[in-house]
């Protein structure tokens, strides 16, 4: 689990850089808020035993369960856990074959979180499907990781969203031909041979989102994986950069909380009970 064992430079930091990095503050609050709230509920609850379930169940990745959005959403590692969490009930669908719409995935994930946005569901489905397709059925196995890199990765994908529309933007149009002043009477045309279906060339998309790479108050994807994908082809479109993240081992093995595809419908489903 990378949010909560990557070693790296954590003797180098300070120590409220190190309580931000891994929202430890967040972790404190929210487990006190739970203890009293359960104390209302069971006066005679002891306070050591309960916290000490609380940080067992952080650790397991066990204790999105049955929660708000608002908290799920609130750290990288309760979000990957969410998916693990999905992943780990819902596995069944995949050992079956069988196909669901995104209604159907969305029901799915309220059974374990009730306020869950359908809105993060449809983006899950066009990494999956194009944007005419999404009445189509998905497998589990293809909505699993699209799902996990649309909601570990969410602020990162919206800002690179941007940046590609902006490049798409300034894309010299192939209906408005550049013209170019001669010597003679007759002039060249210049036509742009990208049409914006294309997409943006590969090289200049990975200098516009470098930047976003050094940013700390998102998760994103490594560096490494990103010059993978973008470094091997002359031009992306965002639905073949969006798909290349979805499907690539090295960013799900950075994550770390799904495992390899050929591992994932092994295991038996977790029960869900409150």
């Amino acid at each position: 689990m990378t949010s909560l064992t990557n070693n790296d430079d954590n003797f180098a930091i300070s120590a409220e850089k190190y309580l931000a990095k891994y929202n430890i503050i967040a972790c404190l609050e929210d487990s006190i808020t739970q203890l009293l709230e359960h104390r209302e509920e069971n006066p005679k609850v002891v306070p050591s035993k309960f916290l000490c379930e609380y940080f067992c169940s952080l650790r397991d990745g066990n204790h999105t369960m049955f929660r708000e959005f608002s908290y799920i959403r609130s750290t990288p590692h309760n979000r990957a856990s969410f998916v693990a969490l999905f992943w780990k009930c819902f596995r069944q669908i995949g050992k079956k074959g069988d196909l669901l719409s995104i209604q159907e995935y969305h029901s799915l994930i309220g059974l374990i979180c009730p306020d869950f946005p359908f809105k993060l569901v449809q983006k899950t489905a066009r990494i999956v499907l194009i944007d005419d397709a999404l009445d189509c059925l998905i497998s589990f196995y293809d909505f699993i990781y699209a799902f996990q890199v649309q909601f570990y990765y969410e602020e990162f994908l919206e800002k690179t969203f941007d940046i590609y529309q902006s490049q798409l933007q300034s894309m010299q149009s192939p209906r408005d031909p550049v013209i170019v002043p001669t010597s003679g009477e007759n002039v060249k045309i210049h036509q742009n041979p990208h049409l914006p279906s294309d997409g943006v060339d590969s090289m200049h998309f990975f200098r516009a989102i470098y930047p976003l790479l050094n940013r700390v108050d998102y998760s994103m994807p490594p560096e490494s994986s990103l010059r993978e994908i973008l470094f091997n082809v002359p031009r992306i479109s965002f639905y073949g950069f969006l798909m290349s993240i979805a499907k690539s081992d090295s960013i799900n093995a950075h994550i770390g909380y799904l495992p390899e595809k050929s591992m994932l419908l092994e295991g038996v489903d977790v029960e869900l009970s409150s």
